[in-house]
């Protein structure tokens, strides 16, 4: 596992220790890991995002209310 050292402000370091007292992360690198993840998975939901509303930017127009599309989303439920 490769390792990495960062610097912080002593008000991130003590909320870091602060969710490691709490019991929800065995560490502060496993805390800073976690964030990580999350972070990895925030950037994928954008990147989808952004790729579908250019999909959405690029389709003809409709002719379709607001009301019928609702209405078919409900049915097809």
């Amino acid at each position: 596992m490769a390792q990495m050292n960062i610097s912080v402000p002593d008000r991130l370091k003590d909320w870091a220790e602060a969710r490691v007292a709490e019991g929800r992360y065995s560490s502060t690198s496993d805390y800073m890991r976690d964030l990580l993840r999350r972070d990895q998975d925030y950037e994928a939901k954008r990147r989808n995002l952004v790729a579908e509303i250019e999909i959405g930017r690029q389709s003809p127009d409709s002719d379709k209310t607001i009301a019928s599309i609702i209405a078919e989303a409900r049915k097809n439920r």
